[in-house]
């Protein structure tokens, strides 16, 4: 009888957040993509994470929380460090450094950095479409801070605050964001739902020395001087602001394994809703096996079916390694093979 009532709550707590998380997935004949700045900052981190869909907000409880939820850091009870490097789409490089440290009494405090790099490519104009010889780059980063803590023994809430910085060539614009983000123990037995905000800030406006011209103010007047400095003005672009939503659930857990299905929605500005979803199976807490997708009844988008695997390994003490790996299927561009390194001291 108590587990009937137990699988009902569980069942009515399901259907009330997929409620929650809006009508018309995926519905609509416009979307709004390329409409904001720094889409580095869409890029999910943690090969963990990754294999299983990008449905990690509910499950966000240590260092890679600095990306999916800062409320989740909350939860870690000794240092932790993150460190990924990825090729990825069109030979371009993601790196991502976290590390977050536990405070007596006072809550976790981190620190993570995330960059992406361009390759150089040759500089064409009209006039000299094989190039001029010069070469271009681009790189775009952010940089902040993370602070979370526990309010109650159930209910947990994070921020980060970020610098974000994009350039090409010579131009550069730069922004603050702000990433807001909760956890919340149903006290239904492994059942645990997430949410955050995250991209919050002012736009991004690009400005430097490739926009400076020199024109001739009035042409029809001689002997003036028809080289008089100014500059384009470029538009702002916003930042890509999401709201996401979790659920995670151990639909088996016991002291040699654990199945965790999580499921997350989300509501970005430049695109349609949509939904992630993935599969966790952990062994004897040493071997992991995951299979997610991604972008489920987004309208345009090329992502979709992930997978993943990790290994534990016990270093020394209460030290250990995770190595995590994640393949990313992204139809016609390709796919994309990540790995993370996440090390408990």
């Amino acid at each position: 009888m108590l587990k009937q009532v137990k699988s009902s709550r569980i069942q009515l707590v399901v259907v009330f957040f997929l409620a929650l998380l809006g009508r018309d997935f995926g519905q609509g004949p416009l979307t709004n993509v390329g409409t904001t700045a720094a889409p580095f900052l869409e890029v999910g981190v943690g090969a963990e994470a990754i294999g299983m869909g990008g449905a990690y907000v509910a499950l966000a409880r240590d260092v890679t929380g600095l990306y999916w939820n800062p409320g989740g850091i909350s939860r870690v009870q000794q240092p932790q460090g993150l460190f990924e490097r990825t090729t990825w789409l069109a030979d371009i490089g993601f790196n991502f450094f976290g590390v977050v440290v536990p405070l007596p009494q006072r809550g976790v405090l981190g620190f993570f950095i995330n960059a992406m790099s361009v390759p150089y490519s040759p500089v064409r104009t009209v006039g000299y479409p094989q190039g001029t010889g010069e070469e271009f780059d681009a790189t775009s980063f952010a940089t902040g801070l993370s602070y979370g803590m526990n309010l109650t023994d159930r209910f947990s809430i994070g921020f980060n605050l970020k610098y974000i910085q994009e350039r090409i060539w010579h131009e550069k614009a730069s922004s603050f964001g702000l990433d807001v983000g909760t956890l919340y123990d149903t006290g239904l037995e492994g059942l645990t739902l997430g949410a955050a905000i995250t991209n919050f800030g002012p736009s991004l406006q690009l400005s430097g020395s490739d926009l400076i011209i020199y024109e001739d103010v009035d042409p029809t007047i001689d002997g003036n001087n028809d080289r008089i400095m100014g500059t384009f003005m470029t538009d702002k672009w916003p930042l890509p602001l999401n709201m996401q939503f979790g659920i995670a659930y151990d639909l088996l857990d016991s002291k040699t394994s654990r199945i965790t299905w999580a499921l997350d929605a989300l509501h970005p500005i430049n695109n349609t809703e949509s939904i992630n979803t993935g599969v966790e199976i952990n062994l004897m807490h040493i071997l992991t096996a995951r299979v997610g997708y991604k972008a489920l009844f987004q309208q345009d988008t090329e992502e979709g079916l992930t997978l993943g695997a990790g290994l534990r390994y016990k270093l020394f003490g209460q030290s250990t390694i995770l190595v995590d790996f994640a393949f990313a299927d992204f139809g016609r561009m390709g796919n994309v093979n990540r790995y993370s390194v996440r090390m408990n001291f």
